[in-house]
């Protein structure tokens, strides 16, 4: 279990991210098309998982549009935007903004992947969306870093994700 704050108040969530050199949970999330999409459909591509609560926030809303910006030029890699949204809300957003290279994916069906991926919060006003959380992983799906946003207001560390992702 991780502790973080929501704007300093602090919660809890149900366990730990991935960590670097371990290998990554495979999921089933729901893409726009109410498809069940798994993390073994992107293997040999480097992925940026990129975990929101909801991307009806504005610091989801950042994170997404400068992941879509700068993720999507580095090669033979994949965006992946996580959150509980409705895949309709999603597809909604994306089209408003104009983000076309990322892939969202809804935990409308389960919150498996939340419990997987430590990162269901438990308690406090979010109890049961995540917490904000990147996690970067190579082509043969094993963490190359990751991070809790220790403050779910906060963004988290691009440069640092992007490094690793090999930008």
């Amino acid at each position: 279990m991780a502790s973080i704050t929501l704007k300093g108040n602090p919660c809890n969530t149900c366990g730990d991210l991935p960590g670097a050199g371990t290998q990554a949970p495979e999921f089933t999330l729901v893409d726009e098309a109410l498809a069940d999409r798994q993390l073994s459909e992107w293997r040999g591509k480097r992925k940026v998982i990129s975990i929101v609560p909801s991307l009806d926030t504005p610091v989801c809303q950042v994170s997404t549009r400068r992941f879509n910006e700068q993720a999507s030029s580095i090669a033979n890699s994949v965006v992946l935007v996580v959150s509980a949204d409705l895949p309709f809300a999603q597809k909604r957003f994306c089209a408003a903004e104009g983000i076309e290279n990322v892939q969202t994916l809804s935990m409308m069906r389960n919150r498996n992947f939340a419990k997987d991926y430590g990162v269901l919060i438990n308690d406090g006003p979010l109890g049961g969306l995540t917490a904000r959380a990147v996690v970067v992983l190579d082509e043969n799906d094993k963490v190359l870093h990751s991070e809790l946003v220790g403050e779910i207001a906060d963004e988290p560390d691009y440069d640092s994700a992007l490094k690793a992702l090999g930008g």
